[in-house]
């Protein structure tokens, strides 16, 4: 079996609660990021956090920290292309910092679907989650050529791909992600 690599992707602005780094919000007295690398790092054989600011903050969860190689925080995408860049397996499994409640069988079950396809996604009834994926390493060049056109929205990068949507319609709540204080509040 291949190795897998998670990232986990904490490269955003936060913008919608107020500017802060979400992943270092505290969620039930911890970082939400600390969540979401407990329930990912047993299902990989390394984790990357890939972050754009606090990398300090960051460090201090003993996994190695990569900051996008595009500026101007350009979103999931080159969160996605910085950790492949590091990644030291073939696959690599991603999760944004702000979902602490992914499911603990994520890789197990996209991997189950992957076969000779360029990515897995998560998807729940039809709504696809593209921030939880199984990507082979090998589309970075792709994935670099469409960073260098302008492109970010991940919906477009996927469309060039052999993608596989994969139904954890069970597991609904799993993909949900904290965005704003209220949310946060709530969870």
């Amino acid at each position: 079996m291949d190795g897998v690599t998670g990232i986990v992707l904490a490269g955003g602005q936060g913008r919608r609660m107020g500017g802060v780094d979400k992943g270092l919000q505290l969620l039930h007295g911890k970082p939400m990021v600390q969540a979401v690398i407990a329930r990912l790092a047993p299902q990989v054989d390394e984790v990357l956090i890939n972050a754009n600011q606090n990398l300090a903050d960051y460090e201090r969860f003993g996994h190695r920290v990569v900051p996008d190689a595009i500026g101007g925080f350009a979103g999931p995408l080159a969160g996605l292309h910085a950790g492949l860049c590091a990644a030291s397996h073939p696959l690599a499994l991603t999760s944004p910092c702000d979902s602490p409640f992914l499911p603990l069988d994520l890789a197990e079950r996209l991997r189950s679907f992957l076969g000779d396809r360029d990515l897995a996604v998560a998807k729940t009834g039809d709504q696809p989650h593209p921030v939880f994926a199984l990507v082979r390493r090998s589309v970075i060049d792709n994935l670099q050529r469409f960073l260098e056109g302008g492109g970010r929205k991940v919906d477009a990068w996927y469309a060039s791909l052999n993608v596989i949507e994969v139904p954890f319609d069970h597991e609904a709540d799993a993909f949900r992600n904290i965005n704003t204080r209220e949310e946060l509040r709530q969870a």
